[in-house]
């Protein structure tokens, strides 16, 4: 199974970004999302940027993860 995972655009070079999620630089095409800017936060699936997302739902997804992972409770309410 693929899940989309979000990661910041760090690099821009024609239609490639560099992105970077918890350490782990990767490229991700923007070829159907070309409005993406070094800073945006976008999801990624298959290789594509699919979407830009908001830095607050990133943390919120990141947070939420590490709860699954075991990590102390820090999200009460949505």
């Amino acid at each position: 199974m693929c899940l989309a995972f979000p990661a910041k655009v760090i690099e821009i070079k024609d239609s490639l970004a560099t992105v970077e999620h918890s350490g782990v630089k990767r490229a991700a095409s923007l070829m159907l999302l070309p409005e993406a800017k070094v800073g945006d936060y976008v999801l990624v699936h298959a290789g594509f940027a699919m979407q830009i997302v908001d830095e607050e739902e990133v943390k919120l997804r990141d947070a939420l993860v590490a709860e699954m992972n075991g990590a102390p409770r820090t999200v009460f309410s949505l």
